[in-house]
């Protein structure tokens, strides 16, 4: 994400964890990088330098916390100032609810409901949509489709919005979660503020959240003060947060506005929505990781799971380690998403380079297919494979022999390091970390 915007700011926070000493002379260089890797990030001039003089006058004149250094003191403060230039985040409550969405044309809004939809499928809620936009071409033929790629229902093809999403509300009554897409425009006109607040007063919806792509950069808070004035927005939607060099401009925009980010889109992807929090977007724009994201994602990769994951667990710590066991650990893997995108959610994660992450994916994609081609007797007891098994779960695979030896020893090595950790102390620990009966 914002890879050159998150590679100039750690090439800013590198300057001060690798230096012998931390003087003035230092600080006003760092606050310099980090004016220009803000700037080039579309963040605004004004904003900037205010955020540079409040990181100037702390790291000079605070006294360290008892117990950090000055080298850790002047970190914190670098986290704490552009964690502070993002804004605070808000998550959407798990409740029954009505939600309206809205924005101007092409900002990613009728694909941010399904993603919407599907985040809240996933929490076991029951999701329907409405397609209020009875203006753009195929906009409820787009709706549609998405809301059947991800089942959940949809109403739509009326002629006009209010009748519409009247008419939608009273199908969807007994449903917890009803979101409403809304017509969109080239800008804001007044005609759309009129059908907008039509809608709000028919939907009455507990949250009016705007859709804004982040590649607007600085004008999204443009966007964000102007729907506020017409209608009062709960929150902000961010899409193509994934690859635009506008990001931190159209996140900074939105902040000053004092419009909550509720999340942040991510990707292509239904699954590419997340929830935005400054300290741990700017964790991992940094190279920091964000752990607390990557184990939530485990538990929601588990979820039904749970037992199968902990008695594989305790196998494990107990010095057991099958083919079959490392088949399930790369299911539940798959189960968590792109490889890519968990590589950042840890720490240094950043560092891996593209090329290396797609080919650890295609590795572990063409384990699996060998191990597919094994026999149940085969993955309890990998000792027993010898040249002969090789040669036939190779043909079987439609894979090289060599792989299937590559794969044999992925696995030796992966048994030696559960080893390892099998003496009962570290066992006990481990045990107590993951909630598991000792």
């Amino acid at each position: 994400m914002l890879k050159n915007f998150g590679d100039a700011l750690k090439s800013a926070f590198r300057k001060i964890a690798n230096a012998p000493f931390i003087d003035k002379s230092l600080i006003k260089e760092v606050v310099r990088d980090i004016q220009r890797a803000l700037i080039a990030g579309d963040v605004n001039v004004k904003l900037v330098l205010e955020v540079s003089k409040r990181i100037e006058r702390r790291a000079l004149e605070e006294k360290p916390l008892p117990g950090m250094s000055n080298r850790e003191h002047v970190l914190r403060i670098l986290h704490e100032e552009l964690a502070s230039i993002l804004g605070k985040g808000r998550e959407l409550p798990l409740k029954k609810q009505r939600i309206m969405m809205v924005g101007l044309y092409g900002q990613g809004k009728t694909t941010t409901c399904g993603k919407l939809a599907k985040l809240f499928q996933k929490k076991g809620m029951k999701v329907a949509l409405i397609a209020g936009d009875v203006h753009r071409p195929a906009a409820y033929e787009q709706l549609k489709q998405i809301a059947e790629s991800i089942n959940v229902p949809v109403y739509g093809g009326g002629k006009t919005a209010e009748k519409t999403v009247k008419e939608g509300l009273e199908k969807f009554s007994k449903y917890d979660v009803i979101i409403i897409d809304t017509a969109g425009r080239h800008a804001l006109e007044d005609d759309l503020i009129k059908e907008m607040k039509n809608v709000a007063k028919i939907a009455n919806p507990d949250e009016k959240i705007l859709v804004i792509d982040a590649s607007v950069g600085q004008q999204a808070g443009k966007q964000a003060k102007a729907f506020n004035d017409a209608i009062g927005i709960t929150g902000v939607i961010l899409t193509k947060m994934d690859g635009t060099a506008k990001g931190g401009g159209a996140l900074s925009a939105v902040a000053e506005t004092g419009a909550p980010i509720v999340y942040i889109g991510v990707g292509e992807h239904m699954e590419d929505l997340e929830k935005f929090d400054a300290t741990r977007f700017l964790s991992r724009l940094l190279g920091m990781g964000d752990l607390q994201s990557l184990l939530e994602k485990a538990e929601e990769a588990a979820k039904g799971k749970e037992k199968k994951v902990e008695e594989a667990a305790k196998k494990m710590l107990s010095g057991r380690f099958t083919l079959l066991d490392m088949y399930e650990q790369m299911e539940l893997l798959s189960g968590m998403g792109p490889f890519q995108k968990l590589a950042d959610l840890l720490p240094l994660g950043g560092k891996l380079r593209d090329e290396d992450v797609q080919a650890t994916q295609e590795r572990l994609k063409k384990f699996r297919v060998i191990m597919d081609s094994m026999t149940r007797k085969e993955l309890e007891n990998p000792a027993i494979i010898k040249s002969s098994h090789i040669k036939r779960i190779a043909r079987g695979a439609g894979v090289e022999t060599r792989d299937v030896k590559e794969l044999i020893k992925y696995y030796n090595t992966s048994k030696k390091m559960m080893k390892s950790l099998s003496n009962k102390r570290m066992q006990r620990k481990l045990m107590k970390q993951l909630g598991m009966k000792i």
